[in-house]
């Protein structure tokens, strides 16, 4: 399966807002994170992670097909970055794209040597994924509710 990145542009804000939240639906569903989940973003924080210059936003495209997108935000001057959020659609999960398009956004930023990100302790396939890909769990936690704990993972490039 042939996957590529692409910046998003404005115009692409309302098919990736309504696929990530399609793709969070269920987290939302399972741990009643309203508060924090980006299920319940509006459409307008889409917009601006498009229109943050301090960032790129690029859609997932799996056979030119959107199947999700990544949000790589600057932290620092000194090649920081934040992962937020990542996600691939429901049709599209369990297939290795997100493996894929995370080794690839590390390949274009491959002069920044920090890469960090939080997802749920519960989600142990995200855990999983994330230190295959060689993040390491730091001891930073924050628990959302008595059904969720946001864990944060960081990596150092070579």
């Amino acid at each position: 399966m042939r996957i590529t990145l692409r910046e998003a542009a404005e115009f692409d804000a309302e098919a990736i807002h309504r696929m990530q939240l399609e793709a969070f639906a269920p987290l939302l569903k399972k741990y009643r994170d309203y508060g924090t989940s980006p299920a319940t973003e509006p459409l307008e924080k889409t917009v601006s992670r498009i229109k943050n210059p301090d960032s790129r936003y690029y859609m997932i495209l799996a056979e030119n097909e959107l199947a999700g997108a990544i949000h790589i935000v600057r932290k620092e001057k000194q090649g920081s970055l934040w992962i937020s959020p990542i996600f691939i659609g429901t049709a599209h999960q369990g297939k290795g794209i997100a493996q894929t398009a995370m080794t690839m956004a590390e390949e274009q930023f491959a002069d920044d040597k920090i890469w960090e990100l939080s997802t749920l302790a519960e989600e142990a396939g995200n855990c999983h994924l994330y230190e295959k890909l060689g993040y390491q769990r730091t001891a930073k936690e924050r628990k959302i509710n008595d059904r969720a704990t946001l864990v944060y993972y960081k990596k150092e490039m070579n």
